[in-house]
């Protein structure tokens, strides 16, 4: 068995699989609950997005929210490109002559979804990080009586095979979820950046009156 590993170096072991990935973002560790090299960024601003006015009031008519319901629907597939929608973002301007309110609701739409779902992806990753850091303090404490069981003078052997299982057990499932934190702590941006490319397009197909 090792020496008892240390809660810094736990914490170390997860931060150094994230800079594996190769980001150019700095890194702040501070926030035990952010365990990601990109900056936590907890909200969006549509106005940072969207330039033009926005519609202050739902559209009333239900044939035409159904259809803004729709295309904002289809725009929140993150699991479509964003330039695979283009040509519904151009068909659907050119059937309302490329009116400002009408695609400003779209976007509406789409920013509320994406932002939700961001929101809860940057709430799972907080949990996930202080279960992490939970789970490695486990492993600690376990490796921490082992070797006090070890050096006394009547080891009670059970105990320490019990523990030694216990810590196998915890070191794999501390490997396989640290796996998945490049995924974890990519997402928020990938939708943040979604949303972006997707505010361009649609804004493009605004048709300015006069």
């Amino acid at each position: 068995m090792s020496g008892r590993m240390s809660r810094s170096k736990s914490l170390g072991i997860a931060l150094s699989l994230i800079l594996a990935a190769g980001s150019t973002h700095a890194a702040d560790f501070s926030d035990p609950t952010w365990p990601c090299i990109q900056r936590k960024v907890p909200t969006l601003s549509v106005g940072l997005m969207w330039t033009h006015p926005l519609p202050e009031t739902p559209e009333a008519d239900p044939d035409l929210k159904r259809e803004i319901d729709r295309l904002a629907a289809k725009l929140a597939l993150r699991r479509l490109e964003v330039e695979e929608l283009r040509p519904d973002i151009e068909e659907f301007a050119a059937r309302h002559d490329g009116a400002p309110d009408m695609l400003g609701h779209v976007f509406q739409r789409v920013f509320t979804t994406l932002s939700t779902r961001r929101a809860q992806v940057i709430s799972g990753i907080e949990e996930f990080s202080l279960s992490q850091i939970a789970l490695s303090e486990r492993i600690d404490t376990a490796r921490a009586e082992m070797g006090t069981l070890m050096n006394s003078d009547s080891p009670d052997f059970d105990r320490v095979d019990a523990l030694e299982e216990q810590l196998d057990w915890d070191q794999v499932i501390y490997t396989d979820r640290q796996s998945t934190i490049t995924y974890l702590c990519e997402t928020p941006t990938l939708i943040e950046k979604r949303l972006y490319s997707l505010a361009q397009i649609l804004q493009q197909q605004i048709n300015e009156p006069g």
